[in-house]
């Protein structure tokens, strides 16, 4: 974006006569993916269900700093890359070009395409997809005081420097030496000027941008932001898979509202329905939803006689729903059941349970709610627990579980994102519950989270543009844990005590119906004349 204030975004003043008209970011997808060993363009592979190449220019277009993308591209794949720009949506991008043999050539098409006007550009690899929005951020701050900016990270291992017979000549000290990373970001007057010299040097050779500024600008000091272990560049066979977990595990932060009001013209007259409503996390959602004026439908078992691995019982709760208010926005689901136990121990009953309530119901719900929220492009929201990264002994069954949700969450998002429907998946930690208590005894409050911080954190992913993610609830240093609730298994609450009540049954909830929204105007559509995917 352009600026011209008088002081940096961190309160230092600004470089005098420094004024950008605008922000590009530049993403060189000019590799051809020959140390993958694969037929494409590493930048075109698929890591969490969607180009390299897709993720990179999505953080640079969910950033505020960017402006402008321009995509340089290998040659012979221009059509590959547009198509991806244009599935994706994305409105920053202003142009895809062929890119250089060099990555030099790469760096002076892409300033030829700017143009000559003054502004700030960033230049970052494709196949670095793991990029945070803290570095972009940081990157783009430092311009305001430095003409020249690199990333990169402090190095673990010792660096040695050999000889042509692959003999140690040096060992530099390694507190001083970094590991480059990108984004390389620059004044556009500085890089263009480093370029205009190298032009006239015949023994020009330079791997990256910054050393371009270093050779032949040598009193421009090059700023250095700190990187992340994360922000891995995909080179080899392995980083594609490493990606590819990474991916898998990142955890995303929902963006909260400005103000209690913005809750309550986001959710009035919207409808919610709740599989497992009416305890714990569940019930603390439908009644903060509720406050806020959206019409919320909690069902369960026990309350609505409503089995959510049974598709008929889904199909009669989404229903009702729409009956009563003409649309479904939001489908949360916090069903679930864990019982503990070794697995050459449970019994034939205790295994289909945990399978059908924790997977195939969200299954099941899924299934039977797309069609309500393709008409209004609204969301599902499942739930998660920590278990889902590595499975524990006695949590077999939970674990694998939990980790096909999270799977599951991901490529309904890939697979929906067509019919602009968001599906994500919330991760919260230990929770305090009375049956957490009996099963655990009393555990020192600091250390559990309250559900109606879940709760509340699961309402600001419904609201928000996030899709494919699953979202982390951690607790912060200071936050109540607030009184204990009944459990819910979308807390990842271990149901282990046997003097609970009737422990064999899904901990899903119940709850009433919350009040009949008045008769609107709507052109949507009951389901089945709609169709099914």
């Amino acid at each position: 974006m352009a600026h011209d204030p008088a002081t940096t975004p961190t309160g230092q003043p600004a470089t005098a006569g420094w004024r950008p008209n605008r922000t590009v970011a530049v993403v060189l997808a000019g590799g051809t993916g020959t140390r993958v060993g694969l037929g494409i363009p590493k930048q075109l592979l698929k890591i969490a269900g969607k180009p390299i190449l897709e993720h990179t220019i999505a953080v640079f277009e969910a950033a505020a700093e960017i402006d402008e993308i321009i995509v340089l591209m290998a040659p012979g794949h221009l059509d590959a890359a547009r198509q991806i720009v244009g599935k994706a949506g994305f409105r920053k991008v202003t142009g895809v070009i062929e890119g250089g043999d060099t990555r030099n050539a790469t760096t002076r098409l892409a300033l030829d395409a700017i143009g000559p006007d003054d502004c700030n550009v960033l230049f970052h690899d494709a196949v670095r997809p793991l990029l945070s929005p803290r570095i972009v951020r940081e990157c783009v701050n430092a311009l305001w005081t430095h003409a020249a900016v690199d990333v990169a990270i402090p190095s673990a291992d010792t660096i040695i420097q050999v000889d042509e017979d692959d003999c140690i000549t040096d060992i530099p000290v390694r507190a001083r030496l970094r590991r480059g990373q990108t984004p390389q970001a620059f004044r556009s007057s500085t890089i263009r000027e480093a370029y205009r010299l190298a032009a006239d040097d015949a023994g020009f050779s330079a791997t990256d941008d910054c050393g371009v500024v270093l050779r032949y600008l040598p009193d421009v000091p090059i700023k250095v932001i700190e990187g992340s272990d994360e922000n891995i560049k995909v080179t080899h066979p392995v980083d594609v898979h490493l990606a590819d977990k990474l991916f898998q595990l990142a955890a995303a932060q929902a963006p909260r509202l400005v103000d209690e009001r913005a809750y309550t013209e986001e959710l009035s007259g919207r409808t919610v329905v709740v599989f497992g409503g009416s305890h714990g996390i569940g019930h603390r959602l439908a009644e903060v939803a509720r406050g806020y004026g959206a019409d919320v439908f909690p069902v369960s078992r026990s309350s609505t006689g409503t089995h959510v691995e049974r598709a008929d019982d889904v199909a009669d709760a989404l229903r009702t729903a729409f009956e009563a208010t003409g649309r479904i926005d939001h489908v949360v689901v916090t069903a679930g059941v864990l019982r503990m136990g070794a697995l050459a121990e449970m019994d034939e009953p205790t295994i289909e349970q945990m399978f059908q309530v924790n997977l195939m119901a969200p299954v099941t719900i899924a299934r039977q709610a797309l069609p309500y929220l393709r008409q209004t492009r609204g969301q599902l929201l499942l739930y998660t627990s920590s278990s889902y990264t590595r499975g524990r002994a006695r949590y077999a069954l939970y674990s694998a579980t939990k980790a096909a949700v999270v799977n599951l969450t991901q490529a309904l998002a890939d697979e929906w994102s067509e019919f602009g429907v968001r599906v994500n998946c919330v991760n919260p930690e230990r929770t305090a519950t009375p049956m957490r208590t009996r099963a655990f005894g009393d555990e020192p409050e600091h250390t559990l989270l309250a559900a109606d911080t879940v709760a509340r954190v699961s309402l600001d992913v419904l609201l928000s543009g996030l899709t494919g993610q699953v979202v982390d609830v951690r607790r912060s240093p200071g936050d109540p844990s607030g009184p204990p609730v009944e459990p819910n298994a979308g807390s990842a609450e271990p149901l282990t005590d046997p003097t609970a009540p009737d422990p064999a049954a899904p901990q899903d909830g119940n709850g009433t119906r919350g009040p009949i929204a008045r008769q609107r105007s709507t052109e949507l559509l009951p389901p089945d004349r709609v169709g099914t995917p």
